[in-house]
């Protein structure tokens, strides 16, 4: 054999070796390409192309290539399967083509445009397709070429990519019109009806989770920069709510001609494709689980799910380390009977919860931080060896530079650990660890919001005077921070009572603390006796002058329930929603004013509503009538056809129904009252009292006159004797206006008298016999069932009620 010989079979050999090295856990696409560098490194090839057929076998499509660009010498995107082209003719044939320059000056189909002549070979890829190689030889390739070509060619059938055959269902993208044709078992795997389908991709990809949507967009918005096969799997969220996980492979067809280019290829159920999946697949989806985890539970479950079933382990334990305390979160089983008896009998809580030095070897696994594993009749300590006595695994999991906790998984029949598997559980500790740090410090913080949540907002409604009020919380499901959104409902003197609601920006602490002072001042201004614009006036200034960079909204409701009447005032908020006792409902209109804490002297202009019996009054957060795919007059439109389809005589049930089509996005409050009239309205009369000598004793006649008209005899000695310390207090220790004002109830009698000073009168705690005053309030005490103050228009109210026989 000549020395040329010598050196190509040399090549060939060398040519072999470095295909061995060709990495088996490469991306297909990249596998393939490595093996086409190889054509050009150990043959005289200078192009390398691979065509394979498309869904239908109508088409031969490029799907890789190596070298200088392939247009140089005639090399097309795509070829009829049908054609005379050298391409389409091996691959009919299944036999290799060499074309020298003579060749292929003959031949139509291939048209030169190479400064120079070239040489070609075609080698088909056992029905997948074929390798072309291009030389720049005019006599083609030699005996060594074609040898080490034959070798390459089977490196590149394996490598190509095949349609599954059998699996998943297809689909057609038109790139330039955005229309897809889809078989109906695709629709059937995203969850949608043949007749809901409007042939839009966008449609399909609505449904993605939007942590995948990236990679999913980089399939479809593919361009010719990238040719070959693509392959990826995604997650979709289905009508149930639940997470599906799909695989899909599709090709780019290069249409020419005028032809669009289309994307096709077939989307499965990823479990039927891929019945094991490999540790980086495993991995992979243990992480995109692990992002999704909120609390330590969350975690836990999923490092049972990604490890217990592919490991075929009969059980797995999870577990937190607090201080010096193993305290497990889940069990898997959860059934009692499955684990070891010293965990029942022994261990203090719902699931196990023990010092970790009670159990050496785990307490010494710890320790050095490393995954430990122990074959099948291992020498451990009760509590351990029953967990697996076929093959014990216990895996600690580092976190923020301490262990956070540990896994044990346990095989009932022995259990042989391989390498791979091993550095399976490695790879999932270390990020089962960090997730659970970060779910345990969410978790805590979690806790903390909820206790500040439930601090800010009303523990309970009060009873209203014929009415019903029931309110509804929602916190958002991004993140763990409190919000901004509250809801009041506060009685006012004269049977008035005050619906409040509203939302300051932001989801933080800052933002949960102004909404609680705001809460505070609004409640304070209502009881004062404020109208809604006064109000709502005073909460506004009081903002400005905080010098905080938020700002608040609200809709503040007066209503009287003896008339059925009510004012509101909206700042940057959203209008009440009412139900009519007809079942129409209505978005009510008015001018409104700015957010709170955006303009000093601002103006809130007030808006009457007539509430008939049966009326059901909402007010909300703009969370539950707008989101980014919901516009708020939709989202309005939304609440009022759900309250018009509601039963309001079951309040809660109507609040729930609304609550399900919440954005989950941002916080929700929601505020609903139904208004049913008062059954038994109190009568009302009232008297100036002038400041001259005679005073008392005109307040006395009018009480006189009023008692004898609504009919009270027997009590009217006790009423006469308060209505005269009281209007006596008033004159004696105050200036300005005193008012007096008689209500009859049903069973009782109120005797208010207003003043203009805001202090609230004493009551002594001892009194001499030398003593002309101070026993006016005792004696209003004791003819009274209760008696009390509360603050009017910058003064006060002393009242005190009389049982009336």
């Amino acid at each position: 054999m000549s020395e040329g010989a010598a050196q190509r079979g040399a090549r060939t050999q060398r040519a072999e070796l470095a295909l061995e090295a060709v990495a088996d856990e490469l991306d297909p696409h990249d596998r393939l390409h490595a093996v086409l560098e190889q054509v050009l490194v150990f043959t005289d090839a200078t192009v390398a192309v691979v065509y394979t057929p498309d869904g239908d076998g109508d088409l031969l499509s490029l799907v890789a290539s190596a070298g200088v660009p392939r247009n140089l010498y005639g090399l097309r995107d795509s070829y009829p399967a049908s054609g005379t082209a050298p391409v389409a003719e091996a691959c009919r044939s299944g036999q290799p083509r060499w074309l020298g320059s003579a060749d292929l000056l003959q031949d139509a189909d291939v048209r030169r445009s190479h400064a120079k002549e070239f040489s070609l070979a075609v080698l088909p890829l056992r029905e997948r397709g074929c390798l072309v190689a291009v030389s720049d030889g005019t006599d083609g390739f030699d005996t060594e070429d074609r040898e080490c070509l034959g070798l390459l060619t089977e490196a590149v059938a394996q490598a190509a990519p095949a349609p599954p055959a059998g699996v998943g269902a297809s689909f057609e993208y038109a790139m330039d019109t955005g229309r897809i044709e889809v078989a109906p078992e695709l629709l059937e795997l995203f969850g949608i009806g043949p007749d809901d389908f409007d042939g839009r991709v966008e449609t399909l990809m609505a449904l993605t989770v939007p942590e995948d949507l990236p990679a999913l967009m980089s399939v479809v918005e593919a361009d010719h920069m990238y040719v070959g096969d693509r392959e990826l799997e995604f997650r979709i969220r289905q009508p149930s709510g639940e997470q599906r996980w799909l695989w899909l492979r599709a090709r780019l067809v290069p249409g020419g001609e005028g032809r669009p280019d289309r994307l096709v290829g077939a989307v499965a159920d990823a479990a039927s494709v891929r019945s094991g999946l490999n540790d980086v697949a495993r991995i992979q989806r243990l992480a995109a689980a692990l992002a999704r985890a909120g609390t330590v539970r969350d975690v836990s479950q999923a490092v049972v799910a990604a490890l217990r079933k592919p490991l075929q382990a009969d059980r797995i334990a999870l577990a937190e380390l607090e201080a010096d305390r193993l305290v497990v979160t889940v069990l898997d089983p959860p059934q009692p009977e499955a684990w070891p008896e010293v965990w029942r009998s022994e261990w203090r809580s719902e699931w196990p919860d023990a010092p970790v030095r009670s159990m050496p070897t785990l307490a010494a696994a710890l320790r050095e931080g490393r995954a430990a594993i122990w074959p099948a009749g291992a020498t451990l300590e009760p509590a351990l060896a029953d967990v697996g006595p076929g093959g014990l695994a216990v895996l600690p999991l580092p976190g923020g530079g301490r262990m956070a906790g540990a896994c044990l998984i346990g095989w009932d029949s022995p259990h042989a650990f391989g390498s791979d598997e091993r550095a399976l559980l490695t790879a999932a500790a270390g990020l089962a660890g960090q997730a659970l740090m970060r779910a345990h410090a969410l978790d805590a913080e979690h806790e903390l919001v909820s206790m500040l949540q439930r601090t800010l907002l009303p523990r309970r409604l009060p009873q209203l005077p014929g009415a019903v009020a029931v309110a509804r919380y929602l916190p958002t499901t991004a993140g763990l921070e409190v919000g901004g959104d509250w809801y009041d409902v506060i009685p006012l003197p004269d049977n008035h009572v005050a619906l409040v609601i509203g939302d300051v920006q932001g989801h933080n602490a800052g933002a949960a603390t102004l909404m609680g002072q705001m809460r505070t001042a609004l409640r304070a201004y209502a009881v004062e006796g404020h109208p809604p614009d006064v109000v709502v006036s005073h909460a506004n200034r009081l903002l400005v002058d905080m010098e905080t960079d938020l700002f608040a909204t609200c809709c503040y409701v007066d209503i009287d329930m003896e008339e059925g009447s009510a004012w509101y005032v909206r700042a940057g908020h959203v209008p009440p929603v009412l139900r009519h006792p007809d079942g129409t409902a209505e978005i009510t209109e008015s001018e409104g004013g700015p957010p709170l804490g955006v303009v000093p002297q601002a103006d809130f202009p007030m808006t009457p509503l007539r509430l008939a019996p049966g009326t059901v009054l909402a007010l909300t957060t703009d969370g539950l009538v707008e989101s980014a795919a919901l516009d708020v007059e939709d989202g309005l439109d939304q609440l009022a056809d759900g309250l018009s389809a509601a039963d309001p005589a079951h309040l809660g049930a109507v609040a729930d129904s609304l609550l399900r089509s919440a954005n989950r996005d941002d916080d929700v409050a929601l505020l609903l009252m139904r208004y049913d009239g008062m059954a038994l309205r109190p009568q009302r009369e009232n008297w100036t009292v002038w400041r001259v000598p005679q005073a008392v004793g005109q307040a006395r006649r009018y009480t006189k006159r009023v008692l004898r008209a609504w009919g009270i005899d027997f009590e009217a000695d006790t009423v006469l004797l308060v209505v005269s310390e009281l209007v006596t207090n008033a004159l004696v220790h105050t200036d300005g206006k005193v008012r007096l004002d008689l209500t009859l109830l049903a069973d009782r009698l109120r005797v208010a008298v207003a003043d203009a000073s805001p202090r609230t009168p004493a009551k002594p705690t001892s009194i001499g016999w030398e003593a002309t005053g101070g026993r006016g309030i005792l004696l209003v005490e004791a003819m009274s069932t209760a008696w009390g103050t509360v603050p009017v228009s910058g003064g006060k109210q002393v009242w005190a009620e009389i049982p009336i026989g």
